[in-house]
C-alpha cells in the first residue's frame, strides 16, 4: 500500500492563532476560563482544553460575572460581546481575522443600505456570528436551488458574502446563480472563502486522481473537513471523515492499492501520524509526502492579550 500525504493539511493560521490564545491565556490568568464556543472545532482540542480547565459554554450568562472569556475562532455577534460587557467579563478575541475581514464587509454592506445574502451553512457558529453583525439585513442561502426562491426583485439593492469555509465549487455554483437572477448584485472584492479552505480543497482535488481511498482527519462538526470528504466523493473517491485512527474500519482497504491521508484546518497532525502508523502497521504501507502549496501565514496573539503577557514577562507560547 502507499500513502500520499496531503500538503497543505491541518492547522491553519486562524486555528493556530485561537488554540495559541487560549493556551497563553490559561497560562497568565489560570483556570477555570470559559470559552464561547467551541474554540476551533475538533475533538480532540477541545478535549484537551476541558482536561487542562477550559469551560466551553453556550451562553454568556454561564460565565460567572468578572471571569475570563475567549470568543471562539468563529467569531460572534455584537450582542455577545455587550452581553459579556454587562456581566464585567474580561473578554479575549479569538476571531480569525478572515472572520473579521467578512463581519466588516457585513457592516459596510448593511450601512450602505443592501440586503446581504449570506452563502453558508444554517446553524454554523460563524453563520450566526456573521448575521449578527447585522440581523435585519442578512436572507442566507445554503444551496443553488434555494437562489429561486429568494423574496427579492432586481430592484433591490443586494450584496452577497460567504462563510469562510465552505467548499470552492459549491459557493461559486450559488453564486453564479445569484448573478443570473440578480445583475446587478455585488460582493466582496476578494473570495471571502479562506486560503487555507482553498489550499486543502485544490489538494485533495488533484490527488485524489492518484489513489483508491481518502481519509479526512477532523471533526463531524467541522464544516471545512466534510467539505473536502465531499469533494473526494465528488471525485468518484470513497473518502471517509474520522476523528482518528480509532474509527477507521480496516475493511475500507479491501483491495486498496493507494491512499490518501489529509486533515481539516482545525484537526491536530497527531491524529494524522496516528492514522499513518496504523496503516503502516496494518499494511506496511510506505508514506510519501505531496505538497502542491507551501502555507506561510501568520496571525499574531489578539493585542489585549500580547499587552498582558508582555507586562507579565510571559513568554509567547
Amino acid at each position: 500500500m502507499r500513502i500520499l500525504l496531503a500538503g497543505p493539511r491541518g492547522f491553519c493560521a486562524g486555528v493556530n492563532m485561537a488554540i495559541e490564545t487560549l493556551e497563553t491565556a490559561i497560562r497568565l490568568y489560570g483556570t477555570p476560563i470559559y470559552v464561547f464556543h467551541e474554540i476551533v472545532h475538533n475533538k480532540h482540542v477541545v478535549d484537551r482544553f476541558v482536561r487542562e480547565g477550559a469551560v466551553f459554554v453556550d451562553s454568556v450568562e454561564e460565565v460567572p460575572a468578572g471571569a475570563v472569556l475567549l470568543f471562539s475562532a468563529h467569531g460572534v455577534a455584537p450582542e455577545v460581546r455587550r452581553a459579556a460587557a454587562r456581566r464585567n467579563l474580561r473578554a479575549i478575541d479569538a476571531t480569525c481575522p478572515l472572520v473579521t475581514k467578512v463581519h466588516l464587509e457585513a457592516i459596510k454592506y448593511a450601512k450602505a443600505g443592501y440586503r446581504i445574502l449570506l452563502i453558508g451553512h444554517a446553524g454554523h457558529d460563524e453563520v450566526i456570528g456573521t448575521m449578527g453583525q447585522a440581523p435585519e439585513a442578512f436572507t442566507l442561502v445554503e444551496t443553488a436551488e434555494d437562489v429561486a426562491g429568494l423574496p427579492f426583485s432586481t430592484d433591490d439593492k443586494l450584496a452577497y458574502l460567504t462563510q469562510t469555509t465552505l467548499s470552492v465549487d459549491d459557493a461559486s455554483r450559488i453564486i453564479e446563480r445569484l448573478k443570473a437572477r440578480f445583475p446587478s448584485i455585488v460582493g466582496p472584492p476578494k473570495d471571502d472563502i479562506c486560503y487555507a479552505t482553498q489550499n486543502r480543497q485544490e489538494a485533495v482535488r488533484l490527488l485524489s486522481e492518484e489513489v483508491d481511498i481518502v481519509l479526512v482527519l477532523g471533526s463531524q462538526n467541522s464544516s471545512n473537513s466534510q467539505r473536502l470528504a465531499e469533494l473526494a466523493r465528488e471525485n468518484g473517491i470513497a473518502s471517509h471523515l474520522i476523528d482518528g485512527d480509532g474509527e477507521i474500519d480496516a475493511s475500507w482497504f479491501d483491495g486498496v492499492e493507494s491512499v490518501l491521508i489529509t486533515a481539516g484546518a482545525s484537526a491536530p497532525e497527531r491524529v494524522v501520524q496516528d492514522c499513518v502508523r496504523w496503516l503502516v502497521d496494518r499494511f506496511g504501507a510506505t508514506v510519501e509526502e505531496r505538497s502542491i502549496r507551501e502555507e506561510e501565514v501568520y496571525f499574531p496573539l489578539p493585542k489585549e492579550l500580547r499587552a498582558a503577557a508582555s507586562e507579565a514577562r510571559l513568554p509567547m507560547a
